[in-house]
């Protein structure tokens, strides 16, 4: 799916018939290059959820350059993920350089981001991994 921007766009503006549990989308692709583009914008869940995406693509070498996925909950930042490297952390070798911060102490909490990568589409992972997700306790009592 990263081997062309109209393949890519066509995706990510089907995105809300393809996955249910997505109420809403601001996603914008811009082309920046006959073989690049920009993708940013916001995915509201139906748990309540919502995930800010940043994404640089290159499409001639069918990669993701860069990318920031930050995961919100009322507006509180819960976790995010991004390639920047910390060699000095063993525990995130298995994903080296995808990574998760979480809470507690969401700057330093670092987690291994399985199935994250630069050759393939995040999105479909990161919206199954999202609407698994619980509402808070004192939300699912009331």
């Amino acid at each position: 799916m990263l081997s062309s921007c109209a393949e890519y766009e066509h995706f990510i503006y089907t995105i809300i018939d393809a996955y249910p549990v997505v109420e809403r989308s601001t996603l914008h692709f811009f082309t920046t290059s006959a073989s690049a583009g920009l993708l940013k914008g916001t995915l509201w869940f139906n748990n309540g959820f919502e995930l800010r995406v940043v994404e640089v693509i290159d499409f001639a070498a069918g990669e993701i350059l860069d990318y920031s996925y930050t995961v919100y909950k009322g507006g509180e930042k819960l976790r995010w993920y991004d390639p920047q490297p910390h060699p000095e952390d063993s525990t995130l070798a298995e994903t080296y350089p995808h990574h998760l911060h979480e809470l507690p102490d969401i700057k330093l909490n670092r987690k291994p981001a399985l199935d994250i990568s630069f050759d393939t589409p995040n999105l479909p992972t990161l919206i199954e991994q999202i609407a698994a997700l619980s509402p808070p306790i004192d939300e699912a009592n009331h």
